[in-house]
C-alpha cells in the first residue's frame, strides 16, 4: 500500500442521570429544557421514519427525532502509552478511534442525542471495527459505505508533556477521501436537523466535490449547518491552500467553532484581540465560538458575546475535547434553536460544552474519553 506520513504539531432524562447539586437549580432547569427525552424503540433501531426535519433558529424544543448528521472522517489514532516522547522513543500504542466529525456524532450519541455519520471507509478489519464502534454508540450509520480498493486512514498522535499533540497521517489515499458525490446518502441528510462538518474533507477530490453537494442539500433543506475547521496543516498542500480552502465555504455555516489557535492561523493576527475574531464574523452567522482551551470560550451572536470560563482538570491527552466540546453544544442547539437569541440559556450551554471538553482530556484517545450528561453535570456541580 503506497502511503505518505506527515507529521503535523499543532439518553435518558436528566434526573435520572444526575441529582442537581442545589445551588445549581437554575443550570439544571435549564439544562432539563435542552436535554429532557426519552430512548424509545424508534432510536433504539437505528431508524427514523419521520422524514425532511428542517431547522429554524426560532423554534423551540425539539423532540429526541431532532437528528444531527455529521459528515468526513473517522480513523484510528495510534496513542503513544507514555507522554512527553516522540514517536521514534515509544514503546509502545493504545489503538483509539478518531476522525472529528465521527468524535462529534459520538459525542451527541453519548448524550443522549440524535446523530448520524455519513462516511466512508477501507473494507479492512479497521474500518469494519470503526463502523462497529460508531452503532455500538448509538450512532446511526444509513450514510456508512465501505471502499475494497483503499485502506481505513491512521495517524499516529504523539502526546508532549502539557498533553497537547503532534500528528502523523497516514493516507494516500485512504478511503474517506474517495467519498464521492453520487455515493450520498442525500434523504439522511434531509432528515436532519443540523448538518455538522469539517475541513478536512475539502482537501481533495472526490470527496471535496461530496462534501459541497452534502452541503447544498442540507442548505436547500433548511437545516442549519455547523463547521469546524479542524486545522491539520500537513494534510493541505500549504498553508496559503488551507486557509484559502478552509475560508471557502465559511459563508455557508449557520454556527462555527474555532480554537484561539485557528483563530490565529486563518487571521494571521493575535486571537485573543477581539477585532481581529470579528473578521471571522459574516452577515447570516448565527453563532461564533472561539474555545481557549482550559480558559473556557468566547461567543458572538448578532446581539450579544462574552466569555464562558472552563474547568481545572488533570489534562492527560487534548485529543477530541474540541470534538467533545461541539458535540454538547450541537446537541444543545438541536433541542432548543431559541439559544441564539436567549444568552442565559447560552451559557448555560456552553457551560456543560465546557465541562464535556474538559472531561475528555482526562484520557487517552478522543472517542473513549467521550462524556456522558451524568459525568458533565458532576463536574458541573463542583463549579471547578
Amino acid at each position: 500500500m503506497n502511503q505518505d506520513a506527515t507529521c503535523h504539531s499543532n439518553a435518558t432524562h436528566i434526573a435520572s442521570l444526575y441529582k442537581p447539586h442545589p445551588l445549581l437549580s437554575s443550570f439544571s432547569s435549564i439544562l432539563s429544557s435542552l436535554f429532557s427525552f426519552s430512548i424509545g424503540a424508534e432510536r433504539s433501531s437505528g431508524r427514523c421514519d419521520n422524514g425532511d426535519r428542517r431547522g429554524g433558529e426560532d423554534e423551540g424544543v425539539v423532540g429526541e427525532e431532532a437528528l444531527v448528521v455529521s459528515f468526513g472522517e473517522m480513523l484510528i489514532d495510534f496513542v503513544p502509552d507514555a507522554a512527553g516522547v516522540s514517536l521514534a522513543e515509544s514503546t509502545g500504542f493504545l489503538k483509539a478511534p478518531g476522525g472529528a466529525p465521527a468524535n462529534v456524532a459520538v459525542a451527541i450519541a453519548k448524550l443522549g442525542g440524535s446523530a448520524a455519520f455519513i462516511g466512508k471507509f477501507g473494507d479492512d478489519e479497521f474500518g469494519h471495527m470503526l463502523v462497529e464502534i460508531l452503532r455500538q454508540n448509538g450512532v446511526r450509520d444509513e450514510g456508512v459505505l465501505f471502499d475494497k480498493d483503499a485502506r481505513t486512514a491512521l495517524a499516529f498522535v504523539t502526546l508532549r508533556s502539557d498533553g497537547e499533540r503532534e500528528f502523523m497521517f497516514y493516507r494516500n489515499p485512504s478511503a474517506d477521501m474517495l467519498l464521492a458525490e453520487s455515493e450520498l446518502n442525500l434523504p439522511l441528510i434531509r432528515q436532519a436537523r443540523i448538518f455538522h462538518y469539517g475541513s478536512i474533507s475539502l482537501i481533495s477530490e472526490p470527496c471535496r466535490s461530496a462534501h459541497l453537494a452534502a452541503m447544498r442539500a442540507a442548505k436547500a433543506a433548511g437545516i442549519l449547518c455547523s463547521y469546524d475547521p479542524n486545522v491539520r496543516l500537513p494534510l493541505w498542500p500549504s498553508p496559503d491552500a488551507a486557509r484559502s480552502g478552509i475560508r471557502s465555504i465559511w459563508n455557508q455555516a449557520d454556527f462555527i467553532k474555532v480554537s484561539d489557535d485557528e483563530v490565529e492561523f486563518l487571521t494571521q493576527r493575535d486571537p485573543q484581540s477581539e477585532e481581529n475574531v470579528l473578521s471571522l464574523w459574516y452577515e447570516g452567522l448565527k453563532l461564533l465560538i472561539v474555545t481557549d482551551g482550559e480558559k473556557g470560550c468566547r461567543y458572538f451572536t448578532k446581539s450579544f458575546k462574552g466569555r464562558v470560563p472552563g474547568f481545572s482538570v488533570k489534562t492527560v491527552d487534548t485529543t477530541g475535547a474540541g470534538d467533545a466540546f461541539v458535540g454538547a453544544l450541537l446537541v444543545s442547539i438541536a433541542k432548543d434553536g431559541s439559544l441564539f437569541q436567549n444568552e442565559e440559556k447560552l451559557r448555560e450551554a456552553l457551560k456543560f460544552a465546557n465541562a464535556c471538553g474538559a472531561i475528555c482530556t482526562t484520557q487517552k484517545g478522543a472517542i473513549p474519553a467521550l462524556p456522558t450528561t451524568a459525568t458533565a453535570m458532576e463536574l458541573v456541580s463542583k463549579g471547578k
